[in-house]
């Protein structure tokens, strides 16, 4: 082994905020005090109207600030994006908070291994104050994948139980190569599913061992549920973006000459769409979709699911065959089984890992 030092990668941390002034400056110490000695701190403001941008003008040096108006989470971090000098990313929601040792650590570990494309970090679950609840992401459940999970992404990339973008970091490089993210696909939220899908095409994904970030859950986040309701408006969004990212990954796929299914299906999206269609079949983003169709889809991707064993799938399909047939007074409550994993009880084991259980998108 050499005693060679490994080379200090230089960091960007950008931030995006939207009305978030209440929790800003806490994610603004936490990246200015990182223990990294070559870190940069952007700060996009997408047209706040709290008072963000009165604590932003208080920053003084060493953060990069960013104003615009009102875009989106692509358009914001898309204008973060363009300024970063660095050679490894790191995404910081405003509302949450780095740990001191993340940038060194993410770093470290893409200067061991060039081969990394993204390198994620547990996240420990805070209320609103900055309190532990003690819940983390990943869970205990579920994990993270790690390694050359290229072929996964492509058999089932939704039922992999990514971390958001807030507990991931990501090589420069390949995330220049799908820039910008498509501002129509993501207007308001979910522009992290798009950097965490592709960015697993162009390398190599790890895990560090220790968390790196806080996970502010507030009852005001732009994705994450505080409870267990089920909120159709958050089913439709995680419909459009599974469309969206999969059209993006196929694309990726095929410029990168990689072998693919076609099409690209995961049983977590298929069990978004089904929910969606029948609770709500006026306001389903998917047209296309039907019952039947999207039940002979649920067959054929869990027959890609290598990653579990075969006594789980019959289990599977069979929710969704009876969430297809059954009548809409009991479709609320099929749904909540397979949402919130903590209704099932005994049949928790037999769902296996699906995108729905691990809510890994901020």
């Amino acid at each position: 082994m050499s005693d060679r030092a490994a080379p200090t990668l230089p960091v960007d941390v950008v931030i995006t905020n939207h009305n978030y002034a209440a929790y800003l400056g806490e994610a603004l110490d936490s990246a200015r005090a990182q223990t990294h000695p070559a870190v940069n701190v952007v700060v996009v403001d997408d047209g706040s109207t709290d008072g963000s941008r009165e604590l932003l003008s208080r920053c003084g040096d060493g953060v990069e600030v960013v104003l615009k108006e009102r875009g989106g989470q692509a358009s914001a971090l898309n204008a973060g994006l363009e300024r970063c000098r660095g050679e490894v990313l790191i995404l910081l929601d405003a509302d949450d908070r780095l740990h001191p040792r993340t940038a060194e650590l993410t770093a470290a570990a893409f200067a061991a291994d060039p081969a990394l494309s993204k390198v994620q970090f547990p996240m420990v679950v805070v209320d609103a104050d900055g309190r532990p609840t003690g819940a983390r992401k990943p869970d205990d459940r579920l994990g993270a994948p790690s390694g050359d999970v290229r072929r996964a992404e492509l058999a089932f990339p939704f039922d992999l139980p990514w971390l958001p973008g807030g507990g991931t970091a990501f090589r420069t490089a390949a995330v220049r190569r799908v820039l910008p993210i498509p501002e129509e696909s993501f207007p308001r939220h979910g522009a992290d599913w798009y950097l965490v899908h592709l960015c697993a095409l162009l390398g190599t994904a790890a895990l560090l061992g220790e968390p790196g970030a806080d996970y502010r859950v507030h009852g005001a986040n732009g994705y994450e549920r505080d409870r267990e309701r089920l909120d159709l408006g958050h089913v439709h969004d995680s419909v459009r973006y599974g469309a969206a990212t999969a059209a993006a990954l196929a694309s990726l796929a095929d410029a990168l000459e990689l072998p693919r299914p076609r099409p690209l299906l995961s049983f977590a999206d298929l069990s978004n769409r089904l929910i969606s269609l029948r609770l709500d079949p006026a306001g389903h983003p998917r047209p296309e979709d039907t019952r039947s169709g999207l039940t002979v889809d649920a067959g054929r991707a869990l027959r890609r699911r290598f990653d579990i064993g075969p006594a789980r799938k019959p289990a599977m399909f069979a929710w969704f065959a009876l969430t297809a047939a059954a009548p809409r007074r009991l479709v609320r409550p099929l749904a909540e089984l397979m949402l919130f994993p903590g209704r099932r009880g005994r049949l928790g084991s037999f769902f296996g890992r699906t995108d729905l259980d691990a809510d890994a998108r901020a």
